[in-house]
């Protein structure tokens, strides 16, 4: 088991002010992984206090001194490749071979595209009688969630850090190693002390003291939409500056002309990415209603083949959820789609057969399923997908925004030009046409009570700067 006792505060690896510490469960094995410090509202004093004190200069470096960091690290973190994905895959249950690409390869893309960016952005732009500046917006409290936890780190942390800004650090509890790698990292390169602080701890503790401090200017959070309603409500007692990525039910709209196999394919695998536990995942179906029965045999069929395994088994397409508590919401998301009347197509609530141990949730479908149901409605996190019909296209649209949430979405069409129209309309903050592939410098975020705010590109990293205007 790997022990983490000290937490990075200046530049250094400290004790944590209080004796407590954290456990890190395997999720396939349901044993403890590793132990990282209980961190307190003491330790984010000291972290916030080193990161301002290291705002003074580290904002005042070139654009070209910080993307060289930038760049060092992500040659370290390509060093670490194999030690992330093998601690990812551990604690959220993503198989291996996945993690690898994703949970691994998304952070150093994250790296290497904030330092190109920085190297070229415009940081002053002439309007009238006026020169606007760009400048950093200081202190950056960053919240980060366990599914991806390292990519929504860095998704944070790089561009905060190619813009000027110092970072303090809260991982989730649940996944939290990948964090103290990059943080081993951050120190083998030898940024300077306090640009980069890591106080691990509960959300209660660490989290609500990092949105409330007075000397954080900005708070950049992911996770569920309860929560990031509570870190909203505390910035504002002190108008900080918030960027909220939240929760999503995106709905993937498949057209009359569409291919079906192609599309039901590739929107199961879209559905069950990371067993489920993605907030972007496309989680309701909506299909012509005289092709419900073709779509239900392709579902079924295609969802049969995610066998749940072992992360670390190549045969493995679905892992095991992050949690004990994970699994027991995903499993009451699965009897309430019974008990309201959703068809059932395949999977279930019970443990799939041969594994006794781990969090593991058969891979689900549902049809039939009205936007009056709970399983149409609320993020259930799993891999359980939802195929609902409609009667038109316009009757597509409306149940495809019948959601407070608006993260992201599909359209399936053999007309581009038809899907895009289709698209536009779809309130969200992206969708894919025809399945088209995730772009690390594409904006990410969302409508509604998917949060506001863009992550990731050029336009994430707008996100960390103030505007000023000097009258000439």
């Amino acid at each position: 088991m790997k022990v983490y006792d000290k937490i990075f505060i200046d530049g250094a690896w400290v004790a944590a002010s209080g004796d407590g510490e954290l456990t890190v469960i395997n999720s396939a094995t349901e044993e403890p992984m590793a132990t990282v410090p209980k961190g307190t509202p003491e330790d984010v004093d000291k972290a916030v206090a080193a990161a301002r004190r290291a705002f003074e200069t580290w904002s005042q470096t070139t654009p070209e001194e910080r993307a060289k960091y930038l760049s060092r690290i992500n040659d370290g973190l390509m060093m670490r490749m194999d030690d992330i994905a093998t601690a990812v895959s551990q604690e959220v249950g993503m198989p291996k071979t996945l993690s690898l690409m994703i949970q691994a390869g998304l952070p150093m893309a994250s790296f290497q595209g904030a330092a190109a960016a920085i190297e070229n952005y415009q940081f002053e732009e002439e309007l009238g009688n006026s020169v606007v500046v760009k400048e950093p917006v200081g202190v950056v409290a960053a919240i980060t969630p366990w599914n991806y936890p390292l990519h929504q780190i860095s998704a944070k942390v790089a561009p905060a850090l190619a813009a000027g800004c110092t970072v303090v650090l809260k991982p989730s509890q649940v996944a939290p190693t990948s964090a103290f790698i990059l943080a081993e990292i951050i120190a083998d390169v030898g940024l300077p002390a306090g640009v980069f602080n890591l106080v691990s701890g509960a959300g209660a503790e660490v989290g609500e003291a990092l949105a409330a401090h007075p000397d954080v200017d900005m708070i950049s959070f992911t996770g569920s939409t309860r929560a990031g309603k509570r870190v909203a409500e505390l910035g504002s007692q002190t108008i900080k500056r918030v960027t909220l990525e939240l929760g999503g039910k995106s709905p993937n709209v498949i057209l009359d002309d569409a291919d079906l196999e192609r599309a039901v394919t590739d929107g199961v695998g879209k559905c069950y990415l990371n067993s489920g536990q993605t907030c972007s995942a496309l989680t309701r179906m909506l299909v012509p209603r005289d092709k419900l029965a073709e779509v239900e045999e392709i579902a079924t069929r295609v969802a049969e083949s995610y066998t749940p395994g072992d992360p670390f088994a190549e045969t493995t397409r679905l892992g095991p959820l992050a949690s004990k508590q994970q699994q027991d919401t995903v499993r009451d998301y699965i009897q309430k789609g019974v008990d309201e009347g959703a068809k059932l197509l395949t999977g279930g609530v019970d443990q799939p057969e041969g594994l006794d141990k781990g969090y593991f949730v058969k891979p689900t479908v549902f049809s039939e399923v009205t936007t009056d149901m709970t399983i149409a409605q609320e993020e259930i996190f799993g891999p359980v997908l939802v195929i609902q019909p409609y009667d038109d296209e316009d009757d597509a649209v409306r149940i495809a925004n019948d959601s407070q949430y608006g993260l992201a979405g599909g359209v399936w069409s053999g007309d581009a030009d038809r899907a895009k129209k289709v698209a536009k309309r779809i309130r969200t903050g992206q969708v894919e046409i025809n399945g088209g592939a995730f772009n690390v410098q594409a904006p990410f975020g969302g409508y509604k009570q998917s949060g506001y705010g863009r992550e990731l590109g050029p336009h994430g990293l707008d996100e960390f700067f103030e505007l000023k205007s000097l009258q000439l």
